[in-house]
């Protein structure tokens, strides 16, 4: 509540904007349902899917290993995920209700930036997982103890509070002196730049930097991990040994590609290529992408998650 305070003392002499409007889909009244069926649809699917791999992760003797307790934290990284702005979303699509306080909108963003880091580190770790797998089966047992995965997850969700938190205060200090109309679906950094005043090529600077850091350098260093796995895979004599060993990976590297080639195609598009109605279908796809499709590339592409799945369900 301390920087909440400071943050809006710094504001006052600058605006009186004490709520966002989000103008979402409101552009088409006609589609207000229909969108709301099919996002309801959606946030219902991905707490299903992704609840059942929590349970079948957590209960399954057989999927009791590093991979599988990394995937149970990431199928509830991806429904805190979502869960930051498809509830809002819904309702705002029922009650046609679009405003959204300061402080709310603040929150939202900051929630929403954590989770997207957290996974992109929690990704990260799952690549060295297979890499050790793959290329150290060995020392696998050794490397990757309980111990040494929960650290690696801690780390995951504590590693990208502190720059996020300071990514929103810096945004949420910026004078707020025109239009409180943000043309999006929900509080993202790009919408709400769009309505501040003053110099923001300080905040531009800080957000390329941010994503180097949290989003760059973490597919930089699952893309070398992966390269070394092809290598130590391309090694293996036998067909088969070969065939299993990329299949261990696979479904990790779709879940990857789906994650961070939506990232891209949304944020390092270039400017020139920016509209709002484009902006808002690709934050859309990005934000539910990954969590809608990672029950499904999981339970279709993995044996054991298929064999554990038959056993919980009934006939």
């Amino acid at each position: 509540m301390a920087v909440w305070k400071k943050l809006k003392s710094q504001r006052t002499n600058f605006t009186d904007v004490v709520a966002f409007i989000l103008l979402g889909f409101s552009d088409d009244p006609n589609l207000q349902w229909l969108l709301f069926g099919i996002f309801l649809i959606i946030y219902v699917n991905i707490l299903i899917g992704n609840s059942l791999i929590i349970v079948l992760t957590r209960t399954d003797s057989v999927l009791q290993t590093p991979m599988y307790f990394f995937l149970g934290n990431f199928s509830f990284l991806e429904i805190c995920y979502t869960s930051v702005t498809l509830p809002k979303m819904l309702m705002d699509l029922c009650t046609k209700n679009r405003n959204i306080s300061f402080l709310e909108c603040a929150i939202q963003l900051c929630f929403f930036l954590i989770f997207g880091v957290t996974e992109c580190f929690l990704l990260t770790v799952m690549a060295y997982d297979r890499y050790v797998a793959i290329c150290k089966p060995l020392y696998y047992p050794l490397i990757m103890n309980h111990k040494v995965c929960v650290c690696l997850v801690i780390a995951s969700w504590i590693g990208a509070i502190p720059g996020q938190i300071g990514q929103t205060y810096q945004i949420f200090s910026l004078p707020f002196c025109g239009s409180n109309k943000l043309n999006h679906a929900f509080c993202d950094i790009t919408p709400v730049l769009e309505v501040a005043c003053g110099d923001i090529s300080l905040n531009e600077s800080f957000i390329y930097a941010g994503t180097v850091l949290y989003a760059v350098v973490p597919f930089l260093l699952i893309l070398t991990s992966y390269i070394r796995i092809i290598i130590s895979i391309l090694k293996l004599q036998s067909a088969e040994g070969r065939h299993k060993a990329f299949c261990t990976c696979s479904s990790h590297l779709v879940t990857v590609s789906l994650f961070f080639g939506s990232g891209i195609i949304m944020y390092l598009r270039p400017k020139s290529s920016h509209s709002a109605g484009t902006d808002k279908v690709l934050s859309l796809f990005y934000n539910m992408v990954t969590p809608t499709f990672n029950p499904l590339i999981y339970s279709l592409r993995n044996k054991d998650v298929i064999v554990a799945m038959k056993k919980f369900l009934p006939a």
